[in-house]
């Protein structure tokens, strides 16, 4: 059990910043390894996403693109300064005597919020597993989702039910959904033969007639096959006259679907793994079949496949069943398609669709006049988590989710992990569990505490 109303003799330097004595310096070393990493990130998130994907005009490369990095810059690289300063300017006994230091900033960052408050809820999960307060529940993830994908997707069916950034994710979303299948569809179509476009009823009896040799001549195209029995379930498969895809009968509504939403995670899966792959091409060129061949991307594309597919098919059923069309189909539709999380397993997702969640009923209730509006609550709850991760990332590095702790490491040039994590071991939060083999090496001058001695010296 912690006990954080311990105190310690030792100074900022000893803990803290063990690189170097002075606090300045140390401030001055964080400072520019996070803004190295910010620009680095911003300016790549800024210029492909904002600009290039969004085919932003040249007045914004000229007048916007510029401020915006600097001013999400200086935002991420103002959260490792002040930490660090912080952490020098406050005593020790003030520091651990409160659950958390609050690293306030300027900028206000709606998604950022999200994001840390994600972080912040699952690291405090994690603590409250790791001193037996909470016993966690097998696939405690995929029933999450099950139960926020039930909600959205009966938010989404009723009339203004999401507005705002979930709706307009949701339009996004659709629309890198089309552009992949047009991509999927065109590329597939280079290496069909003209007949294979037409219908089986277009051939005449000459060219079903084809001698056996001739057949065995031309290799099986397994996309010439697919699209013709797509064509055939398109054709001549029923549909309910409450359903609204129209073109589509419900089995080939579902099947495209599915086609469509596994390529984009196929697709997407692959080009995440794409800096990796090529940066050891030279060195492994084996690396490259790993690009495509890969147990993620199928993973991936399974989950975003059977989700769509999942839940239009038991919508068409439901109508089928019901006779009508009802908004709580969208319950039970968007829950049975929750399971498809089985195939891609991911805490990360199931807690940003609930902070989403929380925000859409929030705003709804504000509208609605039912609660509260608290002006800045963005900043105050970024503060929060964020003084939560940190402490997380200070006194118990196990209990903090991997990729933020590799983030962090990143941002700081790995002087984080620098850190006398031994001495604080004092608080009862296994503090140098991950660090048993790491002792700092300190001048004697500027501790207060003699540092320990190896043991071949002593």
């Amino acid at each position: 059990m912690a006990a954080l109303s311990k105190s310690i003799p030792h100074s900022c330097y000893e803990i803290g910043h063990t690189w170097h004595p002075r606090c300045s310096w140390a401030v001055l070393h964080v400072t520019q390894s996070a803004l190295a990493e910010s620009l680095r990130i911003y300016g790549t998130l800024y210029l492909v996403g904002a600009a290039i994907l969004r085919k932003r005009k040249l007045d914004y490369y000229l007048y916007k693109l510029l401020p915006e990095i600097l001013q999400s810059t200086s935002f991420l690289t103002a959260n490792g300064t002040l930490y660090i300063a912080c952490f020098c300017i406050l005593s020790l006994q003030k520091m651990f005597d409160s659950f958390t230091n609050f690293i306030f900033s300027v900028y206000r960052r709606g998604l950022l919020t999200i994001y840390m408050a994600n972080q912040a809820t699952e690291t405090l999960f994690r603590m409250a597993v790791a001193r037996g307060a909470i016993t966690p529940l097998r696939h405690g993830e995929v029933l999450l989702f099950c139960i926020t994908a039930a909600l959205f997707m009966f938010f989404f069916r009723c009339k203004d039910g999401l507005k705002g950034f979930t709706y307009s994710a949701l339009n996004l979303f659709q629309c890198l959904t089309i552009l992949s299948v047009k991509k999927f569809f065109l590329i597939s179509n280079l290496n069909l033969p003209w007949h294979s476009l037409r219908p089986f009823s277009a051939f005449s009896k000459t060219d079903r007639k084809i001698k056996h040799c001739e057949k065995l001549s031309q290799p099986m195209n397994i996309l010439a096959l697919t699209k013709k029995l797509m064509d055939k379930v398109c054709k001549h498969g029923p549909r309910h006259r409450c359903c609204k895809h129209y073109g589509d009968n419900c089995i080939s509504y579902c099947i495209k679907g599915f086609i469509r939403m596994f390529s984009i995670g196929y697709l997407i899966q692959c080009c995440l793994r794409i800096p990796s792959t090529f940066r050891h091409l030279f060195t492994q060129p084996s690396r490259l079949f790993s690009l495509f061949y890969n147990k993620e991307n199928f993973q991936l594309g399974a989950f975003l496949g059977s989700f769509v597919s999942i839940y239009k098919g038991t919508s068409c059923f439901l109508r089928w069943v019901r006779n009508l069309d009802d908004e709580l189909h969208a319950l039970v539709a968007g829950c049975l398609a929750g399971i498809s999380m089985m195939f891609y397993k991911s805490t990360t997702i199931s807690m940003y669709l609930v902070s989403k969640l929380v925000e859409t009923i929030y705003f709804k209730g504000i509208e609605a006049g039912k609660v509260p509006y608290f002006p800045h609550a963005d900043s105050i709850i970024y503060a929060i988590s964020t003084s939560i991760c940190f402490q997380a990332a200070v006194m118990e590095v196990q209990n903090l989710r991997p990729s933020y702790w590799k983030f962090l490491l990143r941002l700081t040039k790995g002087r984080f992990a620098l850190m006398n994590r031994k001495v604080l071991d004092v608080f009862g939060t296994e503090a140098s569990k991950n660090f048993k083999d790491f002792t700092p090496k300190l001048d004697p001058r500027y501790t207060v505490v003699p540092p320990e001695l190896p043991l071949e010296l002593s």
